[in-house]
């Protein structure tokens, strides 16, 4: 229940394939992006393919995306939301570092346009996930 392979260029262009990542790239160029990685994406390296760990699913599944990566043997990564960002107090003591595909994304680009994981996660992470930068943490 994957969502399809994608790759981004450096100009940001975007292919879609129903073929498996697996087929397309050597092992050691796949970074599979997954929230519970114990690796965290420093940057972008452009000889990397940059699998996003997503499920079509409405429910979160703890570990599956990190389970898959490892029993295909690749890399993985978090993106840096605990080392950049603090939890915000709200109402249901609600704190997730699951994002949906297009969030990802965005942060994945705005970071790749200016180099800052400030303006790059302020581009994805919603507040709603509780999360925010510290110079928004009061407000």
């Amino acid at each position: 229940r994957l969502t399809g392979c994608f790759t981004l260029s450096c100009v940001f262009e975007m292919d879609k394939t129903p073929e498996s990542y697996l087929d397309l790239f050597p092992l050691e160029a796949i970074v599979y992006l997954t929230p519970d990685s114990e690796n965290v994406l420093e940057d972008i390296d452009p000889s990397k393919v940059y699998v996003l760990g997503g499920l079509v699913d409405e429910s979160i599944h703890k570990q599956l995306t990190l389970r898959r990566a490892r029993e295909q043997r690749l890399q993985t990564a978090r993106l840096p939301i605990r080392e950049y960002m603090v939890r915000a107090p709200n109402s249901r003591n609600y704190h997730s570092e699951t994002l949906a595909i297009n969030q990802v994304f965005d942060v994945l680009v705005t970071f790749y346009e200016t180099r800052s994981w400030p303006a790059a996660l302020r581009a994805g992470v919603s507040s709603g996930k509780g999360y925010v930068l510290p110079d928004t943490a009061d407000q």
